[in-house]
């Protein structure tokens, strides 16, 4: 609140909180050391990055139902391919899903 007047409010997930750059985004680096230190102390994965957790969200998304569109409207895509091809990973339950789905098909038939 102190720095309401000045702050760049773009959205930024990770913003600079000093009066000088307040809302303008970190440094990748500066994210990813921090990451690491804390993955460290938490004794968790410490290939992740921070990628990773946009990775992470876009399964779980897919996984709940969310829209193809509104997941391409969340990661800023324009082209469905790229959501699809990179992002969308066919999950554990979403296959055991498919194939339930497919036998309750077979079984009305």
């Amino acid at each position: 609140m102190r720095y309401r007047k000045s702050y760049h409010d773009h959205d930024f997930i990770f913003a600079k909180s000093d009066e000088k750059n307040a809302g303008y985004p970190e440094y990748l680096k500066q994210i990813q050391h921090r990451m690491a230190r804390l993955l460290k102390q938490a004794k968790l994965n410490p290939e992740l990055t921070p990628h990773s957790l946009r990775h992470t969200h876009t399964s779980l998304l897919a996984e709940a139902g969310v829209s193809l569109e509104t997941i391409m409207a969340r990661l800023g895509h324009k082209d469905d391919d790229t959501t699809k091809n990179v992002y969308l990973h066919v999950t554990k339950p979403k296959k055991k899903e498919a194939s339930h789905k497919f036998g309750e098909l077979m079984k009305s038939l």
